[in-house]
């Protein structure tokens, strides 16, 4: 079972994308598999499934899929 530990991904810039953060997070393999799970509807964004690949992700954000949660962390 899910031990709910939030994983902070610390990102270099102010925002990233959500397609992008899930592949850096290991989440998901490819780009293919990341617009496969946001479409499904399996990615939530601060506990709401988000559905947009796109989707601009700021310090704080978190994201959910799969069991595993992690924080976008900047170092600001």
């Amino acid at each position: 079972m899910s031990s709910h530990e939030i994983i902070d991904i610390p990102i270099r810039d102010d925002m990233i994308r959500l397609g992008q953060l899930l592949k850096l997070a290991s989440l998901v393999e490819d780009g293919v598999e990341a617009t496969d799970v946001i479409k499904a509807g399996l990615v939530k964004v601060n506990g709401e499934i988000d559905e947009r690949r796109g989707r601009q992700l700021h310090d704080g954000d978190t994201v959910s899929v799969n069991g595993e949660t992690v924080r976008i962390s900047t170092s600001k």
